[in-house]
């Protein structure tokens, strides 16, 4: 195997630090951007170069891109919001796929997966940039059109639920510390939409495999779960917190979690599967959930 030097934005997050750990454990050399003196720990303790900086830094950017043989986007400023972040991730793309055009490097781009209505969204559904997301659409879309310049771009995409022990600021820890505040695990209507998950690890896993093999122009779909019944999760919840799951008024929920507890989204990752030999091998949401360690 060819080991890579990799470029990695959000090295030190929760995904970033599963991915990072991949890739050195795989025997690539990872250069980490880290914003702050705790995310350069962090990405030292993992075993990889820091390259201080993050996104509004175009100069650590391309140093980090000119250096590398791959380069990994994991970062996105959420606390901007959906305009300022898409805004800043735009700009990033855009200064990394210059640095990139015309070497055939791969460089991966995270999305997120999308909600079809009547069925499971594939890898193979248009990406329109419509909707409260429709600026990182179009980013996805400008990062896509880097195949046309000689970039070896692929979409990772992430479902609602990326779960695992560790996890502090994802929607299962949102739901249970709504549950432990309300005294009751709550889902909106009949719970029966589905939310895509997957297993931090076997998230991480998919990024290495892109990185060492995905065709340019690739869209990837990181899904464990298909679809999960919200009132399923809230019930596991439930069970963990001995408290009762039920259905709640969605404004009871507020934002950003109230539209995505009642949205059915389900997202399957067969084509990914079948491109570049990924199975998922670790715990199932549920099973996850039923661990324990949310409740800890």
């Amino acid at each position: 195997m060819f080991f890579m030097r990799v470029f990695v934005t959000g090295a030190s997050g929760w995904i970033g630090s599963a991915v990072v750990a991949e890739l050195v454990s795989a025997g690539h050399h990872v250069v980490g951007l880290a914003r702050c003196d705790a995310s350069a720990d962090a990405v030292a303790a993992m075993g990889a170069q820091v390259l201080r900086g993050d996104l509004t830094d175009v100069e650590a950017l391309r140093r980090g891109a000119v250096d590398s043989e791959g380069v990994i986007h994991l970062a996105y400023q959420h606390h901007l919001g959906q305009i300022g972040g898409a805004e800043s991730d735009g700009r990033a793309i855009e200064t990394l796929t210059t640095v990139l055009a015309g070497t055939g490097k791969p460089f991966l781009v995270t999305g997120a997966t999308l909600s079809v209505p009547g069925r499971a969204a594939t890898e193979r559904d248009p990406l329109v940039a419509e909707g409260p997301i429709a600026a990182r659409i179009r980013n996805m879309q400008a990062a896509l059109a880097a195949a046309d310049r000689e970039v070896r771009v692929a979409l990772v995409m992430i479902p609602r639920s990326v779960h695992g022990r560790g996890e502090r600021h994802g929607f299962i820890p949102q739901l249970v510390a709504r549950a432990r505040e309300a005294g009751v695990s709550g889902y909106v209507g009949s719970g029966e939409n589905r939310w895509p998950a997957v297993h931090v690890k076997d998230a991480a896993a998919l990024y290495r495999l892109a990185l060492e093999k995905a065709p340019a122009g690739s869209v990837l779909h990181a899904v464990g779960d298909e679809g999960v019944a919200v009132r399923e999760i809230a019930e596991a919840i439930g069970h963990g917190l001995a408290l009762p799951a039920r259905s709640l008024p969605a404004e009871q929920f507020g934002s950003p979690l109230a539209p995505l507890l009642g949205a059915d989204m389900p997202a399957s990752s067969a084509l990914t599967q079948k491109l570049l030999g990924w199975t998922p091998t670790h715990p199932s949401l549920l099973a996850d959930i039923d661990q324990g360690h949310y409740f800890a």
